[in-house]
C-alpha cells in the first residue's frame, strides 16, 4: 500500500512539474491549467511510457476531464 502512495505522489509531483504548478490534485481538471496544451499531452505520455511503463495514446490523455481520470487509468494499467 505504502508504494502505491508513494508512487502516486510521485506522479502528482511529476505532473505539477509538467503543468508548471506548484501541485496537482486528483480534482483537478485538465482544461482549467494554463499549460494544458499538445506538448503537455505529449510529456504525459513520454512521462508514463519511460517512468512507468504505462502506454496511452494522445487520444486517451485528451478524453481525460480530471487528474483523477488519469491515475485511475495509470492503476488500471498496474
Amino acid at each position: 500500500m505504502k508504494a502505491i502512495y508513494k508512487q502516486m505522489k510521485e506522479i502528482f509531483e511529476k505532473l505539477a512539474e509538467i503543468l508548471e504548478v506548484e501541485e496537482v490534485n486528483p480534482t483537478d481538471k485538465f482544461e482549467d491549467f494554463d499549460e494544458w496544451d499538445s506538448l503537455t499531452t505529449l510529456s504525459i505520455i513520454s512521462m508514463l511510457d519511460s517512468d512507468y511503463n504505462v502506454p496511452i495514446t494522445s487520444n486517451q490523455v485528451k478524453k481525460f476531464l480530471y487528474v483523477n481520470d488519469l491515475i485511475e487509468y495509470i492503476k488500471s494499467k498496474k
